[in-house]
């Protein structure tokens, strides 16, 4: 699990859900399939980068 926390952090406010990656902010030659990423239960890790996304702290996600 420390893997987790040496990896870049990037963090969302709710009007950026649904979260994927690579992200818009990524240079155009590190991108990878796009993979969506649940963030509804803290952080989420990106399976082919390690790029972590987390809400920030207030935020809060309306679902259906």
């Amino acid at each position: 699990m420390s893997e987790l926390k040496e990896m870049p952090l990037v963090q969302l406010s709710a009007k950026d859900v649904p979260a994927f990656c690579p992200n818009p902010n990524m240079p155009r030659w590190s991108t990878h399939p796009r993979v969506f990423l649940d963030i509804s239960h803290g952080e989420a890790r990106c399976p082919y980068c390690g790029t972590r996304y987390k809400l920030k702290d207030g935020e809060h996600i309306k679902g259906h």
